[in-house]
């Protein structure tokens, strides 16, 4: 663990041990508005705590309500029933372009978003099919469990990111783990033949994008039943991992404002429904 997250940390507890309530304020900014700027979107947690307790309570008492006080499978289904009623706003695949804009705008050039694996901020309009553009990562790869691009799991933007297109292709459809050898356009990313490992600042990011669509997708709408697992080379398989990893990246890297404002923005704009493992990191170790 690096000094910085190890000063961010120290500070929270002093906070906390004098009574500090942390607020979701973050949680709370209109879906438009900016958030503060930085070249790359980790930069500014120095000023914004990255400690889970930030959104802790934001929606407890309203969205959910019917979760609250529960662990294990009894969790886990009753976020399902949470996420998947609120969805009220699905995508088509081609509209997804102009969610990921707005969603992952860098806070420093809103004419710009940030990559997800590179850290690059690049313009709005660089997208599409060459080497340097960005196109629409499936972090859940949708060859696990073979649902494609059709509205669904394939267009849920609570796990697509605008990556570069030639490290998504690095990526391409392998399951999360530690090690390998470092992507030469990517440094911090690490890929060998069956697993990625993406920078330390998104690996959080990654983990809770991959537990929604665990908890998102049961196989009760006519997708498959999407489910982690503490292995690699899955396949074709409903299942990506590593489990464990998963996990401790999600510790490893809580929460921060890129992230919240992300959130909110698809809550209030787009898909109406929220990742819960972004407002409560806790809920991870509650359920697996």
């Amino acid at each position: 663990m690096d000094n910085t997250r190890v000063n961010r940390r120290a500070r929270i507890a002093l906070a906390v041990a004098a009574g500090t309530v942390l607020t979701a304020v973050v949680a709370q900014i209109p879906a438009g508005a900016a958030a503060t700027p930085a070249a790359d979107h980790r930069a500014t947690a120095a000023s914004v705590t990255r400690h889970s307790s930030i959104s802790v309570g934001a929606f407890d008492d309203t969205y959910y309500k019917d979760a609250i006080g529960k662990t294990g499978q009894a969790l886990k289904d009753s976020l399902h029933r949470i996420i998947s009623t609120t969805q009220t706003g699905k995508l088509t695949y081609s509209q997804v372009w102009d969610a990921l804009k707005d969603t992952d705008q860098d806070p420093a050039n809103s004419a710009n978003v940030i990559l997800l694996y590179t850290g690059r901020s690049q313009s709005k309009d660089a997208h599409g099919g060459n080497p340097d553009d960005w196109n629409r990562e499936h972090v859940w790869a949708k060859s696990h469990g073979d649902f494609g691009t059709a509205t669904g799991p394939g267009t849920d933007i609570h796990h697509l990111r605008p990556a570069d297109v030639s490290v998504n292709s690095a990526r391409g459809d392998k399951d999360f783990d530690k090690g390998g050898t470092e992507v030469g356009e990517a440094p911090g990313n690490y890929t060998d033949g069956d697993s990625f490992e993406p920078r330390d600042a998104v690996k959080g990011d990654v983990a809770r994008m991959i537990l929604y669509m665990a908890v998102r997708y049961d196989g009760g709408d006519g997708f498959a039943d999407l489910e982690p697992n503490d292995q690699v080379g899955n396949g074709s398989q409903p299942h990506i991992g590593r489990l464990s990893v998963l996990k401790q990246w999600s510790k490893q890297d809580p929460p921060d404002s890129f992230e919240q404002r992300r959130n909110q923005v698809i809550f209030d704009k787009y898909q109406h429904n929220r990742n819960p493992f972004i407002d409560h990191p806790e809920w991870v170790d509650a359920i697996w």
